[in-house]
C-alpha cells in the first residue's frame, strides 16, 4: 500500500500546511505548473516526489521533469500530464494515448478545477487536484490524498487549504 499526496498549479507558492497534510503520505505527485526549482527541491527533500512540467514552467523545470509521466505503482497504471482535459473533453492527443496505452488512473492539472470522475469508456479514474497556489481564478486551494493498494485506488480525500 502507498499513500499519495497529489497537488497541482502551485505557481511558485508552497502553502505551509502542505507539509502537515502530506506528513503521512509515501509520495507526493505534482501535476504541473510548479513555478520554480526551489519549490520542487523543498518537496523532494520532504518525500519521494514525482512531477510533470506545466505550461508556465521554465527550462529549469522542463529539463528536470517530463511533460508526461507513466508508471505503475501498487498495480495501478498511472498517466500524469499537465494539460489533459477530462472524460468527454480530453486535450488533443490524450484520448489516443490512453487508448494505445491504457491507464487506470489519469491525472492532470491546468484548469484549477478540482475534478475526480470515472471514464467508463476508457475504464479509468480521472483526477485533477485543482490548484494550491495563489495565481489563478480559483477561490479555494485544494489537494488530494489517496491510497493505492493491490490495483485499487481508495481512501480518496479532498483537502481544502485555508
Amino acid at each position: 500500500m502507498k499513500k499519495i499526496g497529489l497537488m497541482s498549479d502551485t505557481h511558485s507558492y508552497l502553502h505551509p500546511q502542505v507539509f502537515k497534510y502530506f506528513e503521512e503520505v509515501d509520495e507526493i505527485w505534482h501535476a504541473g505548473d510548479i513555478g520554480n526549482v526551489d519549490l520542487a527541491d523543498k518537496l523532494e527533500k520532504f518525500k519521494p516526489f514525482r512531477a510533470v512540467f506545466g505550461n508556465i514552467d521554465g527550462a529549469d523545470i522542463r529539463i528536470r521533469y517530463p511533460e508526461t509521466l507513466r508508471f505503475n505503482l501498487e498495480g495501478v497504471e498511472v498517466m500524469m500530464t499537465h494539460i489533459g482535459g477530462y472524460p468527454g473533453k480530453y486535450a488533443p492527443g490524450v484520448k489516443e494515448q490512453l487508448k494505445q496505452h491504457p491507464a487506470k488512473l489519469f491525472i492532470c492539472g491546468h484548469s484549477h478545477i478540482l475534478k475526480v470522475m470515472p471514464d467508463a469508456a476508457l475504464h479509468l479514474l480521472h483526477m485533477n487536484p485543482g490548484a494550491c497556489g495563489q495565481q489563478g481564478w480559483h477561490k479555494v486551494k485544494t489537494l488530494l490524498r489517496f491510497q493505492l493498494e493491490a490495483g485499487n485506488i481508495q481512501q480518496l480525500e479532498v483537502i481544502e487549504l485555508p
